[in-house]
């Protein structure tokens, strides 16, 4: 019975005892993580290391998990990319990452066990960096004056971890201390363009895979068009030769044209070439018509501009209907015609040979005066007297010169039944074209010889028009018709005998 109590004493203590240093062994033997792995991004083909280091008594063996599967190793198959070092770490002898076959990316977490227990490590990401080839978007070319801001854009290829860019001017990268480069994004802004910012200029993405390159823009800095010389405003005559010239600096070297009142100059009538740095425009033997505003246009890639300058013609003073010599009754009235055309009009006066008195067109009457002036140049004696007999002279006047013509006047007792002026051959009815010539015919005699003239609508027409002119005889002649000369016409012949008129209607048919 002792024995028995005895027995069951030292089994039951020896148990006791066991159990508690069964305890104790598991807590302090038990697997745990010193150094757990860290995330990590490595490039594709590139060796990687995930660190696992754990202790516990035995020695815990280390195993591996990717998305909560077991990463095989070189210890479960001698050919895998992946090996189990000693220490538990897990390495990888190079990173295999394709767009359909990912096996290396993703969470993984070591796990270390004994017989007495096991420890799990934090979490850790591998991620593969990619860095793709294609640009989404490539600078292209770009063309600004000097002074101008210059834009350059490009969106990098997509990566990971997200690519940072940078700009290469030449190849030598881009030096952002001047205060006039700025880079945002993609953007590359230069302002207030130089000369020396011409270059072929290259966006550049990188990350830890490596750089790529985009396609090469060209920035290209131009001068807009300059005028060293500009054409000068002009006064010149009739058949006199005129030079504009204008000299225009600008890179690339402007285009240079002339325009005549916003319309291109054609060839021909004009003289247009290059002399030396000059642009040239040459008229020779200007005509009224060439009178206005002449432009010199530069341009090129990056301007236009223009200078103009104005072209004057003056035509000195002609003769229309030139006064003749007359013989005049007493108390009859003496008419002198004397009408001229210029540019500008001219301005006609009389002068009685050997008189300082200046008479002109419309001058009030100086007393009981019998001399008068019309507008158009004729000059009026009435109740000619015997001393009114002389030379009379009318001068026309213009900033482009002077022309006179004198004609005598005759006084003779007064003239009793001597017939008036005889028109041999007068004007017809007639239809002309437009734009045609038209003559109207009058032939007049008498004693003594009468004085043509002509009006039109019963209005002095001579002098007013250069496109009318009176023949040798005192025929009209009208150049390059117009539907405004459409009218009746009259032909008057006078002399001291008195006045003589005949009429006809001039029509002009077409379309302006």
């Amino acid at each position: 019975m002792l024995l028995l109590l005895l027995h069951y004493l030292f089994n039951g203590t020896f148990t006791v005892f066991s159990r508690l240093g069964s305890r104790l062994r598991q807590e302090d033997f038990a697997p745990r993580i010193v150094e757990h792995p860290s995330d990590l991004i490595v490039s594709k083909g590139e060796p990687a290391t995930l660190n696992c280091k754990a202790e516990g008594r035995p020695t815990p063996t280390v195993e591996w998990y990717k998305d909560g599967e077991r990463v095989e190793t070189d210890r479960d198959n001698p050919r895998s990319h992946r090996m189990l070092l000693p220490s538990g770490s897990l390495f990888f002898l190079r990173i295999i990452h394709g767009r359909r076959s990912k096996p290396d990316d993703g969470s993984y977490v070591c796990v270390a066990r004994n017989y007495v227990g096991k420890a799990v490590s934090r979490n850790a990401s591998l991620e593969v960096a990619l860095l793709r080839d294609d640009f989404r978007q490539n600078p292209q070319d770009v063309v600004v004056a000097v002074g101008e801001t210059a834009s350059l854009e490009c969106q990098p290829p997509r990566g990971h971890p997200e690519p940072t860019n940078f700009w290469r001017k030449d190849k030598a990268r881009l030096d952002l201390k001047d205060d006039r480069i700025t880079v945002r994004g993609g953007k590359l802004t230069i302002s207030n363009t130089k000369k020396s910012d011409v270059g072929i200029y290259v966006c550049v993405a990188a990350n830890m895979v490596g750089e790529r390159e985009s396609e090469k823009a060209q920035l290209s800095v131009f001068e807009r068009p300059v005028f060293v010389q500009r054409p000068v405003n002009q006064v010149v005559l009739v058949d006199e030769t005129v030079e504009f010239r204008c000299q225009v600096n600008g890179d690339p070297p402007p285009t240079l044209r002339w325009k005549k009142e916003d319309v291109d100059i054609p060839r021909g009538r004009y003289e247009i070439r290059h002399e030396k740095e000059d642009f040239l425009l040459r008229i020779k033997k200007a005509s009224v018509s060439d009178q206005g505003t002449f432009t010199c246009v530069a341009e090129n890639r990056v301007g236009k501009l223009e200078a103009s300058a104005y072209l004057t013609i003056r035509e000195a003073p002609q003769f229309v209907v030139r006064p003749r010599d007359q013989i005049v009754a007493q108390e009859r009235t003496a008419t002198f015609p004397c009408e001229t055309r210029g540019k500008p009009q001219p301005t006609v006066f009389w002068q009685r040979e050997g008189s300082q008195d200046l008479l002109f067109p419309n001058q009030p009457k100086q007393g009981d005066s019998r001399v008068s002036v019309s507008l158009n140049g004729e000059l009026t004696i009435s109740s000619v007297q015997r001393s009114d007999a002389g030379y009379y002279i009318c001068q026309a006047l213009t900033v482009a010169g002077s022309i006179l013509a004198k004609a005598q006047l005759e006084v003779a007792d007064a003239l009793k039944g001597r017939p008036p002026p005889i028109i041999r051959q007068g004007p017809s009815n007639q239809t002309q074209a437009l734009g045609g010539l038209s003559l109207l015919k009058c032939q007049a005699s008498g004693d003594p010889e009468p004085t043509v003239t002509w009006r039109k609508n019963g209005v002095n027409l001579l002098g007013k028009d250069p496109r009318f002119s009176l023949l040798e005889h005192g025929s009209l002649q009208i150049q390059s018709t117009r539907l405004s000369d459409q009218g009746l016409y009259t032909c008057v012949a006078t002399s001291s005998s008195g006045e003589t008129s005949w009429s006809a209607y001039l029509d002009v048919r077409g379309s302006q």
